[in-house]
């Protein structure tokens, strides 16, 4: 029964992600914590949707400790949901996080015939909503540290950046940690690559309307082909356990890098052992890897095992801890790496030349 306790827990959160997604795309969660309390008609009327539909969601989150229920029957958020489902700006976008993995779940089918064969699903095959829900998701966490404490533990970077260097960022997605480097240091000059080219194109529009254009371009490449060199700072934000040959790309890392250049390594929180991932965070990159990171990197790795085979083409996985990427950078040659920052989800490295 202590079980079937646990599944109804988790069958119900499943489920409530759908209702996270809805709240946010139909303004729900910012018109009640603007708005204070209020009843389900009174939202409804706020926010130009359907009263009875409205009622049975609010029911639902309060059920899931996502709002608030009164003894009046007004419905209102504390101001750590209203933070973490309302605020755009926040350093947590849990709406974003459940749009990644509803976007993920649509990836079973294709992945349960790559475990018969031992194909790849690549980043491309993958839903528009694993996109978007991953810059918001990450995005959230780069904006409330990467400025403020990640690049202050990379002695000298701040002062090369600001003073006018060069920048590369590596897998970088719809662009988002190249946008917010280019905000942050306009004396600078930054290159964003990805191989998937629909994201380049979104990246590339994102950068025009945040006024950056000027200073930021884009390219499709994949990691060990991406252009320039002479880079103060290459940057690999939550990608390098993506790849489909992390070893190449590191050692491509180190011909790009200027003399006294850095990279900086961004990494899901893992532990080294599988026992020490056996927690709530080590679940979600465990079970995040096996729909996502692992089929992108077998994709572009073919088959082998999880460790490699012997060519440096390791597989890491959303979960490989320190060692592991400690192993993939030494081994391209890097001469020194160290742990620099991290948070609960992320893992901050310093490589040097």
């Amino acid at each position: 029964m202590a079980f079937v306790g646990k599944f109804a827990g988790d069958l119900g959160a499943v489920v409530a992600a759908g209702n996270v997604v809805l709240g946010d795309r139909l303004g729900l969660y910012r018109a009640l914590a603007d708005g204070g309390p209020q009843t389900a008609a009174e939202l409804a009327a706020r926010t130009r949707t359907d009263a009875r539909y409205v009622a049975e969601w609010l029911a639902g989150q309060a059920a899931g400790g996502y709002v608030e229920y009164g003894a009046d029957g007004r419905y209102s958020m504390t101001a750590e949901q209203a933070l973490a489902l309302a605020d755009p700006t926040g350093p947590v976008d849990v709406a974003g996080a459940f749009t990644l993995a509803l976007g993920a779940l649509k990836a079973v089918p294709a992945v349960t015939e790559a475990f018969r064969t031992g194909a790849g699903v690549g980043w491309h095959e993958q839903s528009a909503d694993v996109f978007t829900g991953c810059e918001r998701f990450f995005r959230a966490g780069y904006a409330a540290h990467l400025v403020q404490d990640w690049l202050p533990a990379f002695p000298g970077v701040t002062e090369r950046l600001t003073a006018g260097g060069s920048v590369a960022d590596v897998g970088c997605g719809l662009g988002a940690s190249t946008i917010l480097l280019a905000q942050a240091f306009p004396a600078s000059r930054f290159s964003g690559s990805d191989y998937h080219a629909e994201s380049i194109a979104l990246a590339t529009k994102r950068a025009a309307d945040a006024g950056v254009a000027d200073r930021v371009t884009f390219e499709t490449a994949s990691s060990t082909m991406f252009s320039g060199a002479g880079y103060d700072l290459v940057t690999t934000f939550d990608c390098l356990h993506d790849m489909g040959d992390p070893a190449s790309a590191a050692r491509h890392v180190r011909t790009t890098l200027a003399a006294g250049g850095s990279w900086l390594i961004v990494e899901p929180m893992a532990a080294d052992t599988i026992e020490g991932n056996l927690n709530p965070v080590g679940r979600v990159y465990y079970n995040s890897s096996t729909l996502l990171c692992l089929p992108n990197a077998r994709s572009q790795h073919g088959s082998g095992s999880l460790a490699g085979d012997g060519k440096g083409g390791a597989m890491l996985g959303a979960q490989a801890g320190e060692a592991a990427i400690r192993s993939i950078v030494l081994g391209a040659g890097f001469s020194s790496f160290r742990r620099a920052a991290q948070t609960p989800f992320n893992l901050v490295y310093e490589a040097k030349p």
